[in-house]
């Protein structure tokens, strides 16, 4: 039998921090590993105790198959001389150093240094700003340095810790998208810390739900996203409509459910969904049609009005009550499409909640 391939960085550790215990067990081969939460989860110091910054208590961490931390063999390789790189959330730019000292810093002295250096100032976009100080350079252009001097030692796994909360939206969408170029040029594997749901879902190949120290779910962005573990997850991953729900029949791949009185069909079922005390039905809200409103209503549809409604620029985000049984459920609708339905001159709606989007879970 083949020996199972030694991911690029696997982790399993705990630390204790007063009355916080981080618990975590995290894997990353070759990819952007999101690792996301909300302040305060144990984000930042799962990073810390990657990079050697900080002791874990107990566990193991290894970098390409080798331990840089074992509790059992007593291994715990100081920070520099992990292979990786951190770019921790204020860039830490020496203020006296030029873009090209800084880049450089920590690169041993070599004959292919000044090349590798250009090599950088390309990649990153810095060109002619080789002699310029941090502090005449814009947040994003140091953002960039950081990264550059990140990336000028030869490493396996990088570290990035919110490292654009500090930049305003413009800036942050256009640095998010030269990560992503980044990450496809260099084939790094990375790990992203953020709380910002939406800058999880453009960078994620895989994410990591983390609260109160806790690892909750693991797994690619589309699995983590349409079918959260538990209601915890959904809704720390933005799901709108989370719903106490009872099982009425259970098949192989699918349940009959009530909602608040109403039935409807799942073929999206959690493990533990329908054996858990608590159980409950997600939809997210831009999952939900609208539909004309006829005699008949066909199962998994609701007859609902308008109650209340948002426009956020080109969305519109609607919450509807129920005309008789039903959950009370919020709806997300681009521009367009609210235009051509003529939402806003029409109260009153079917709701199509389909199948496979009603996704069952446990507490």
């Amino acid at each position: 039998m083949m020996a199972e391939a030694a991911h690029v960085l696997d982790m399993d550790i705990e630390k204790r921090l007063g009355a916080f215990t981080l618990d975590v067990q995290v894997q990353a081969d070759n990819e952007l590993l999101v690792l996301f939460g909300p302040s305060g989860s144990g984000k930042t110091v799962t990073l810390r105790c990657i990079a050697g910054l900080e002791t874990p208590d107990t566990g193991t961490i290894s970098i390409g198959g080798e331990p840089v931390f074992d509790t059992h063999a007593k291994t715990n390789i100081p920070a520099r001389r992990r292979p990786i790189a951190f770019v921790p959330q204020g860039y830490a730019l020496f203020p006296h150093m030029t873009v090209e000292e800084n880049i450089a810093f920590g690169m041993p002295r070599s004959p292919g240094r000044p090349g590798r250096i250009r090599e950088l100032l390309t990649l990153l976009h810095l060109e002619g700003l080789e002699r310029r100080y941090p502090r005449t350079l814009s947040g994003g252009q140091q953002q960039r340095v950081a990264l550059a001097r990140a990336l000028a030692r030869d490493v396996e796994v990088l570290l990035l810790d919110e490292p654009f909360s500090a930049l305003d939206e413009a800036l942050r969408e256009g640095l998010r998208h030269e990560l992503l170029r980044l990450r496809q040029e260099l084939g790094l594997t990375t790990v992203f810390v953020t709380h910002d749901l939406r800058e999880a879902h453009l960078l994620a190949d895989h994410m990591a739900v983390i609260d109160a120290g806790r690892i909750l779910q693991t797994g690619g962005r589309d699995e983590v996203f349409k079918r959260p573990a538990s209601r915890r997850v959904a809704q720390l991953t933005g799901v709108e409509n989370i719903l106490p729900a009872t099982v009425l029949r259970r098949e192989d791949d699918a349940a009959d459910v009530t909602i608040a009185g109403m039935s409807f069909r799942c073929t999206s079922l959690a493990d533990g969904a329908t054996t858990d005390d608590a159980t409950f039905a997600g939809v997210r809200a831009e999952r939900i049609n609208l539909r004309r409103w006829r005699e008949d209503v066909p199962p998994n549809h609701l007859v609902a009005r308008v109650a209340d409604e948002w426009a956020y620029g080109n969305t519109h985000t609607l919450r509807f009550e129920p005309a008789a049984e039903g959950p009370a459920l919020v709806v997300e609708l681009a521009s367009r499409p609210y235009e051509v339905l003529g939402v806003s001159h029409q109260r009153e709606w079917l709701l199509e909640v389909p199948p496979e989007d009603l996704h069952l879970m446990p507490a």
